[in-house]
């Protein structure tokens, strides 16, 4: 049973202070397209990045999740995206005039709270996910860390963590389900042990740092004089330890916060995949390093096994993504050049288009007369055309660019295309982007026959009048 995408109904704003850059200002999240995904626009910068929610920008896994691209910088984003995640929303534009994103209470509540307020709806594409088929595992043994996926109808995470302290030792958290993470997970704050929360503020390190923005574990003895001390650098009351080790400022949500926060992390870190995931994950001491190392790794596992490399993956008669008129949008071919009908599905890794072949095209007159066959060429162009959609439905106005085919190679013809036929091309990605260069692997169906097959390269070039 297909799903579908789902956005936000109106633009919601929340306003807060970065933990660890102590800046103060606001974050929109925005309605976005179908196959949009999630992506971050810095309108403090003067060019306005947007930098996608991908794991390929990860450049930073210390104290939380920061991504970056060509300079521009986003820290702290997995409490977002795990609130993305969890109210099952795939595309969004966050704008944002910081370069963090607010701590508030240091927990997912109040980004679930803005996403209700703003309203889901669904749109009209499919959900994509990555579906895992076999156990997929990663360990880090310096760290004592194991992170496993393995298959499952749904989405279902374990986490267990062990400081190995009186406060804090082991415990084990568990979401059986996505579907639960609004009442079972997202209110779940950060957590700090006592000597942690000194050595960042006497470090300058959590500049909007404040007491109400995670549970503070003392694993040690501390007089009353130190934390007092603590509370008038936080302009806080005065704070006594209560008896479960914490700091007496804040209430537990639940007796397992802290490994409930560590899966709320773990949902963050995996979205950086960029679709939802379809198995069972557990996470043994997980933290941001291995969380974004597994995203990788799952992401590698979702390109060598999707399910387009083995059989035709497609439903000619689901609603397109696009029809004709949407694909001379964002196309600048025409009739009778323009040799792709519709588009069945599209992601940042690859498409499905096809084009329907009709007795009326102009080439059957003369190849050929007595045995129309659709020119090999023209089947190449129109995979080419199809590649060019892809590419540029990834950026922003595709009508101010083109794409340029700069290699096209071990190209094979198997099969005839005759009039009747219903040619459908699958093509998807080889490699990131890189530098508006992109290669790409394809195959053209007729039923559930391969009829041809090839690698492209092409540029992405704006127009000169652009």
């Amino acid at each position: 049973m297909s799903v579908k995408q789902q956005t936000i109904i109106n633009p919601v704003t929340v306003r807060g202070a970065g933990l660890h850059t102590g800046q103060i200002g606001e974050m929109t999240f925005k309605p976005a397209p179908v196959n949009h995904g999630v992506k971050f626009k810095r309108t403090d910068l003067e060019s306005q990045p947007i930098i996608e929610a991908d794991i390929d920008h990860v450049i930073d896994t210390a104290r939380g999740t920061t991504i970056g691209k060509n300079g521009a910088k986003v820290y702290t984003i997995e409490h977002v995206l795990a609130a993305l995640t969890g109210m099952g929303i795939d595309n969004v534009m966050i704008e944002l005039n910081m370069e963090e994103i607010p701590i508030k209470d240091g927990s997912s509540r109040y980004f679930v709270e803005a996403l209700e307020e703003a309203g889901i709806k669904k749109q009209p594409a499919n959900r994509e996910y990555i579906e895992i088929k076999e156990p997929v595992i990663l360990e880090l043994p310096g760290q004592k860390a194991k992170v496993i996926a393995e298959p499952a109808d749904n989405y279902s995470i374990t986490v267990e963590i062990d400081f190995e302290t009186k406060v804090l030792g082991k415990q084990v958290a568990t979401l059986d389900s996505i579907d639960k993470f609004k009442t079972e997970i997202a209110n779940c704050r950060t957590f700090v042990f006592l000597h942690e929360l000194e050595y960042l503020l006497s470090n300058n390190l959590i500049k909007g740092g404040d007491l109400s923005n995670a549970i503070v574990f003392v694993n040690r003895k501390v007089s009353q004089g130190e934390l007092n001390r603590l509370a008038d650098l936080f302009n806080k009351p005065r704070v006594k330890v209560k008896s479960e080790g914490i700091l007496n400022n804040l209430d537990l949500h639940f007796h397992n916060e802290p490994a409930r926060h560590k899966l709320l992390d773990v949902i963050g870190d995996l979205a950086l995949l960029g679709k939802p995931i379809k198995g069972r994950i557990t996470a043994y001491r997980p933290g941001h390093q291995i969380n974004t190392e597994f995203a990788g790794v799952l992401k590698e596992y979702h390109i060598n096994n999707r399910s387009m490399n083995t059989k035709p993956p497609f439903d000619i008669y689901v609603d397109p993504v696009y029809d004709v008129n949407e694909i001379r949008k964002i196309l600048p071919h025409r009739p009778p050049f323009l040799l792709v009908d519709k588009v069945l599905e599209v992601s940042d890794e690859h498409i499905i288009a096809l084009k329907n072949v009709s007795m009326n095209e102009p080439f059957f007159v003369g190849h050929f007369p007595d045995e129309p066959l659709m020119p090999g060429v023209l089947q190449v162009e129109a995979m080419a055309q199809a590649g060019g959609i892809f590419v540029l439905q990834q950026v922003d106005q595709p009508e101010l660019y083109s794409t340029y085919f700069l290699k096209i190679d071990q190209v094979r013809f198997r099969y005839k295309v005759v009039p009747g036929d219903v040619i459908v091309f699958v093509i998807k990605l080889d490699a990131p982007i890189k530098r508006g260069i992109c290669t790409m692997s394809g195959k053209a169906y007729v039923g559930d026959r391969i009829v041809m097959d090839g690698k492209m390269t092409a540029q992405i070039v704006k127009n000169k009048d652009a």
